[in-house]
């Protein structure tokens, strides 16, 4: 019903004024294979009398972050929070020296922080970001991000969001989706942030988690954040992280990485119509083009089965106008 109105308000608004030019749906992205994808996926799936007709309830949509929805380079921006607020606590914990990962990342060794993976990004995040309450944790994330400012850019973070994604999803929920982000990042992290920026729910962010116990502080009821893993939403972890969280399978994603390509096997495995997309990085001139040898967005398997799967890829430097939102 909702579509139908739309469709007979879009009418009667060219019939009273014939000289009326509607805004251009995707407005950033340029005349190519990739925006024909999208738009002629959403076309099929919102068409009441279309075969492939699925209705608003089930037009779930899951995006990645990191390097989907804002940059990701030359590190991620998450680690980057944490590096800085290591080094802001690391007097009070001089124990963190004996770590070698610790240590390095105290000393500004970024090369032996990467080779230390998984394992010692999330021994950073475990000792940054634990020891308070989920409020005072997003207050801290929130002034940083206030502060920060990207090394190349010289901008805030979440100026560096992309102008064509803002733009798909709005694409999306102006055509019945909703639309989730399912990122490795923390989800505490993020929460802070993207209702103002993406226009998402906190209640619409899957992301990785360290545990969280209930307390009585200074006998009031209180959350407080442990120094313990409780769930790496990525890779295989994000269907895991999709199925617990929104309880359905989607029926589009959009990411950049391997993270993403269990996320994308899973969505666009499922029956009736599945849209699948990676934004490849080819741009070094207005962000930055990287792939297979990437220690950040790594992008190889995926984008190896994207071609079998159907899936789109996204040039950013042929299929973009505009990377960045236009300056404020």
């Amino acid at each position: 019903m909702k579509l139908l109105a739309r469709a007979l308000a879009l009418t009667t608004l060219l019939l009273l004024f014939p000289g009326t030019v509607l805004a251009e749906a995707l407005p950033s992205w340029n005349d190519g294979a990739a925006k024909t994808a999208i738009q002629s996926f959403v076309q099929r799936v919102t068409d009441p009398a279309g075969k492939d007709f699925v209705r608003p309830e089930a037009r779930i949509a899951v995006f990645d972050n990191d390097g989907t929805l804002w940059v990701e380079q030359p590190m991620y921006t998450q680690l980057a929070f944490a590096l800085e607020r290591l080094k802001e606590l690391a007097p009070q914990h001089p124990e963190w020296l004996q770590n070698p990962t610790l240590k390095a990342a105290i000393d500004g060794d970024l090369k032996t922080v990467a080779a230390a993976g998984e394992k010692g990004l999330l021994e950073l995040v475990m000792v940054t970001h634990a020891g308070m309450t989920p409020e005072e944790f997003q207050a801290i994330v929130a002034d940083w991000l206030a502060k920060a400012r990207h090394p190349r850019f010289k901008k805030p973070y979440t100026q560096l969001v992309y102008q064509p994604m803002l733009e798909l999803l709005a694409y999306l929920r102006e055509n019945g989706f909703t639309t989730y982000i399912v990122s490795g990042g923390g989800v505490e992290f993020m929460r802070s942030w993207m209702e103002n920026v993406y226009r998402i729910l906190p209640a619409q962010v899957v992301g990785s988690s360290i545990k969280t116990r209930f307390e009585m502080v200074d006998g009031k009821p209180a959350l407080v954040r442990q120094p313990e893993l409780n769930f790496i939403d990525d890779g295989a972890g994000k269907p895991v992280g999709i199925n617990e969280h929104i309880g359905q399978r989607p029926i589009a994603a959009f990411g950049n990485s391997d993270g993403d390509l269990q996320m994308l096997q899973w969505t666009t495995a499922g029956e009736g119509p599945r849209f699948g997309l990676i934004v490849h990085h080819t741009d070094a001139e207005r962000e930055y083009a990287y792939d297979r040898t990437s220690s950040f967005g790594h992008l190889d398997k995926a984008l190896d089965a994207a071609p079998a799967a159907g899936w789109t890829v996204v040039d950013m430097k042929s299929d973009w106008k505009t990377v960045f939102p236009p300056a404020k």
